[in-house]
């Protein structure tokens, strides 16, 4: 429904190369280079959760956004809606964790904006943030360039945020030791590029999960994915509330993983930079590119038939990031 309201609504206005592009961020031609710039609006539910909160979420979402471009992420801007009520202990609190999150990444908060609503306008704050980030020139890595032969690597274990959303909630009728992966990879992409200067996509799977994502870059890149069920990491906690839920991990939001697309030849050395990092330590190799049947995204299933991963209809999990 999100994708037919920007299609109707948004781009027939909008439209110029930089959103036809269809990536999570805009290159815009500057001298000697490009700059990268995203934005985000943030509404978690609750505002707090194992693993971090709305202010981290808000400045990693952001960071990697950029850093999917391949940018070295530069600054960003916050804007704040907060609804009267709010807590100033909560609000220190998350701005403590968006300065924290913001030194981790290397960047500055270096504009911004406050208003506020009456009660019951606002879960008790929304924030928006926008990165702008640098482009070396000569580097080009977007949802468009995946090439047939190229190996899919995936950073880390699907579901975690989601997961630990719906903990928060207390919505899953029992215990689970799960915390969200929220996370800044700016660190983790740009080791990745130092050894596979070739990487051709970069893009985290967040709503919709690894699934829909793909399913992006394929229609994108006009090729197929396919992927290896046996391979795609998913932690034992995860995948037991996703069983009792009926629920599937690789349709869930992530907030600190990475899909790196790179020639095979490159895979390697990308596998060994991502593990390098505390965020990249479960980097696997979970599938590869195809020239047959573009704009699919096909799993060898674990009993050794062929499932057809189609992008998410609805939404899991509401209000999540």
């Amino acid at each position: 429904m999100t994708s037919e309201l920007i299609q109707r609504v948004f781009l027939p206005r909008f439209t110029n190369p930089a959103l036809l592009a269809g990536n999570d961020f805009a290159a815009l031609q500057s001298q000697g280079g490009q700059l990268a710039i995203s934005t985000d609006s943030h509404i978690v539910n609750p505002l707090f959760f194992p693993g971090g909160d709305i202010g981290r979420l808000a400045i990693c979402g952001t960071v990697n956004d950029v850093a999917m471009s391949g940018a070295i992420p530069l600054a960003l801007t916050a804007g704040f809606i907060l609804e009267e009520g709010l807590l100033i202990s909560d609000l220190e609190r998350i701005a403590d964790s968006m300065q924290a999150a913001a030194a981790e990444a290397g960047v500055q908060i270096v504009a911004g904006d406050t208003k506020v609503v009456e009660k019951g306008k606002a879960d008790g704050i929304f924030i928006n943030t926008t990165g702008v980030g640098w482009i070396p020139q000569g580097r080009a890595i977007g949802g468009e360039q995946a090439k047939p032969g190229d190996a899919v690597l995936i950073s880390g274990t699907m579901g975690d945020h989601g997961l630990a959303v719906l903990t928060a909630r207390g919505d899953l009728g029992f215990e689970a030791d799960i915390l969200s992966d929220v996370a800044p990879l700016n660190h983790l992409i740009a080791d990745v590029i130092k050894v596979a200067p070739h990487t051709h996509v970069l893009r985290d799977p967040t709503r919709g999960g690894l699934a829909t994502t793909l399913n992006e870059i394929a229609c994108q890149s006009n090729v197929s994915i396919w992927l290896d069920e046996e391979t795609i990491p998913v932690k034992a906690p995860v995948k037991a509330a996703c069983e009792m839920l009926g629920f599937d991990p690789i349709y869930i939001a992530n907030e600190g993983k990475v899909i790196v697309i790179v020639p095979q030849d490159e895979a390697p050395a990308a596998l060994a930079a991502m593990k390098q990092s505390p965020y990249g330590v479960n980097a696997v190799k979970i599938g590869e590119v195809k020239e047959e049947e573009p704009g699919r995204v096909l799993l060898r299933t674990l009993i050794g038939g062929t499932r057809i991963l189609d992008t998410l209809a609805g939404e899991i999990l509401p209000r999540i990031c």
